[in-house]
Parts: structure tokens; C-alpha cells; sequence
């Protein structure tokens, strides 16, 4: 919560090497690089979720386009972690849809520091953040960056704040860091 509000644009995206254990930084300047991170089936490119300001960025790896970097998607929520299926598809699990304030917290850091201050719990600093409904949010998006289906329990009866889907042998697992066990979704 404190990466959200103080506006912490310090992530990066970083290359291990094995054989020689170098470690190269391929992107710097990111708004919460949670770890959601996908390589393309072809491996010309890689996605990297910026849970902050609900976008998913592609760095080019190889191609005309290789070293350049782009919006791959921009989300109505907070993007947790990405995983590509056979299809060349890719799933993005959203861990809340944005609220009516977020965006401009994260705009304006001097606000976040503010509230940073206040005696709130996260509990309460969340809610000012996401959607009064805790909810579970799941999109499938093209190779292209196109909004594929869209996967919604808006009731949150089933599953809340999802971090993770995996789509395997015609189901999806979904995953989520608040709660204690696992979905399955028959596709």
C-alpha cells in the first residue's frame, strides 16, 4: 500500500543469466512491478504488469521492434500476475477494479503521502483505493493486446482479490492472496 500511495515508480524488470550469473536490467521506472511477468509463445517479446496504474507494458526481445517498449493494455483494475496459454493467449488476473479515487492518488503523491500519515488500517486505505465490492476480475487478452473475454464474479460470492489464473486442460485454477483456497472454472 505505501508502493501504491507514495507513487513508487522504482521497479524493474531484471535478466538472470545462468551460465555466467550476470543479471541485466531491462526496464527501469516501473509503477509496481508486482512480479506479473509473461514471454511470448514466439519469445519476441515480454509483458510486464505495472499494478499501479493498471497497465500492461511489452519489451520487444527480438524483431524490427527489439529494445523498444509499449502499452500492451490498459485495465480498468489492478493487474496482478499474467500467464500465457496454448493459444498464444494471454490471462491477467485483476486484484480489484480501480476506484473512483485511485487514480488520482496515484497522480498526486503528495495526497498519498498524506494518507499515508492518517492512523488507517489497510483495510481502510484499500477501500479508498479499489471498488466498495470485493469482487473477482479475470480478462483474456490476444497476442495484440485485444480484450479476448472478460471473467467476472461480481457478487465476490465465489472468489475476491484474485493474483493469479492458469488456464489448464479446459479449466482455469485461480489463485488469490486473501483467500484460503483455490477456484476452478470449467471453460
Amino acid at each position: 500500500m505505501s508502493s501504491i500511495l507514495n507513487g513508487d515508480w522504482t521497479g524493474r524488470l531484471l535478466k538472470y543469466n545462468k551460465s555466467n550469473k550476470e543479471v541485466t536490467v531491462l526496464l527501469r521506472g516501473l509503477a509496481f512491478a508486482n512480479g506479473g511477468v509473461a514471454l511470448s509463445k514466439d519469445h519476441s517479446f515480454v509483458l510486464v504488469a505495472e499494478t499501479t496504474i493498471c497497465r500492461i507494458l511489452r519489451l520487444w526481445l527480438h524483431g524490427p521492434n527489439a529494445g523498444n517498449t509499449n502499452t500492451f493494455s490498459e485495465l480498468l483494475g489492478f493487474p496482478d500476475n499474467i500467464r500465457r496459454n496454448s493459444k498464444r493467449e494471454f490471462w491477467v488476473a485483476l486484484h480489484a477494479k480501480r476506484g473512483f479515487f485511485a487514480k488520482w492518488f496515484v497522480s498526486n503523491r503528495l495526497v498519498g503521502k498524506s494518507l499515508l500519515k492518517l492512523p488507517l488500517d489497510f483495510k481502510q486505505l484499500h477501500s479508498l483505493l479499489v471498488r466498495r465490492k470485493a469482487h473477482a476480475t479475470t480478462i483474456k487478452l490476444s497476442e495484440r493486446g485485444e480484450i479476448l473475454e472478460v471473467l467476472e464474479d461480481c457478487e465476490g460470492k465465489s472468489m475476491r482479490f484474485i493474483s493469479e489464473v492458469e488456464e489448464k486442460d479446459g479449466k482455469l485454477w485461480i489463485g488469490s492472496v486473501l483467500m484460503p483456497f483455490l477456484g476452478i472454472y470449467e471453460l
